[in-house]
């Protein structure tokens, strides 16, 4: 069963003879040289969504409010393909998308002059393509070897989590997540500031041109970008707005923040949605304004698509 998504196509997870997960394998010891590639964020006060009207009131991007955080570490990129490939090739770990036979893939990206998957209703932009996965992100005949340092795509949060667990880490909090994506700075809509490209320069790989019809890459990037490509944030951290859509721990709902805990949240209790950031190469401000800091979006734990990955924090020495 296919469910319609703004963002990223969606897979229901109780749908079907869903494969069976196994358990996440156990973290390998290499966790300091890991951790050079992390920035270290001291945590604090800080204030946390918007009331500025720019997103979805469905979303539950408000009210503003004050969030404590503890220090943590994160990764200063997504994890890359050639990341997920040493977990893959340490572990045995089969991704969701290849026990499925199927993920998402946008249509403009495919081979010009074949039919390739099943559109998704209202969404047909996107296709469900057999045999696309992380190592394949167009499907049969694609492939990653001049991706090494793109972010992994086709990977669901089951994917993300199990990864996080071998590299001794975890998935960040929503309100981790976006502490560390503003990079600093208080109310500004972008990881720099309110303007989008300020200067006339490109600091992020989102859609160019008109949705869903042309895409002009004036950004440098038709698909995805590299995990290090454009300047990092205050914190020095790389594309937190833009490229791919970054799965964090919590649960998706969107009122349950705004009565609920202020120091180091982590979400409702449950739910069937997990909460997504950061907006990815296909979100254009006439569809899917949700590239700004303070937006937010949701798909089912199952759910793999070619702009969905991820990046892991670590409890601060």
């Amino acid at each position: 069963m296919l469910q319609t998504s703004c963002c990223s196509a969606s897979r229901a997870t109780a749908a079907g003879p869903e494969p069976r997960v196994p358990d996440a394998p156990s973290a390998r010891k290499q966790d300091v040289v890991e951790r050079r590639n992390m920035a270290h964020l001291a945590g604090g006060t800080f204030l946390m969504g918007t009331d500025a009207g720019d997103g979805y009131a469905a979303d539950g991007e408000g009210p503003v409010r004050e969030i404590h955080l503890a220090p943590f570490l994160m990764d200063t990129t997504t994890v890359t393909n050639k990341a997920f490939a040493e977990f893959t090739d340490a572990t045995g770990w089969v991704t969701l998308a290849e026990r499925f036979g199927t993920s998402f893939v946008f249509a403009g990206l495919l081979p010009a002059g074949a039919h390739h998957g099943r559109p998704v209703p209202t969404t047909p932009w996107w296709r469900e393509v057999a045999h696309a996965d992380w190592r394949h992100p167009e499907g049969p005949g694609s492939g990653i070897a001049a991706r090494m340092d793109h972010p992994v795509v086709h990977v669901t949060w089951r994917d993300a989590r199990a990864y996080a667990k071998w590299a001794g880490k975890r998935l960040p909090t929503e309100a981790e997540w976006e502490y560390a994506a503003r990079g600093g700075l208080a109310r500004a809509r972008y990881p720099w500031g309110d303007e989008r490209e300020p200067g006339g320069a490109h600091r992020m790989n989102v859609w160019q041109g008109e949705f869903p019809a042309r895409n002009t890459g004036e950004d440098g990037y038709l698909g995805t970008a590299p995990a290090d490509a454009y300047e990092p944030n205050g914190y020095g951290l790389y594309n937190t707005c833009g490229n791919v859509w970054e799965w964090c721990a919590d649960w998706f709902h969107p009122t349950w923040h705004a009565t609920g805990p202020r120091n180091g949240p982590t979400g409702p209790p449950s739910g069937d949605r997990k909460v997504m950031r950061g907006g990815s190469y296909l979100c254009h401000e006439s569809y899917c304004f949700r590239y700004r800091v303070d937006a937010r979006s949701s798909n089912t734990p199952d759910s793999s698509a070619g702009n969905i990955g991820f990046r892991c924090v670590a409890a601060a020495d």
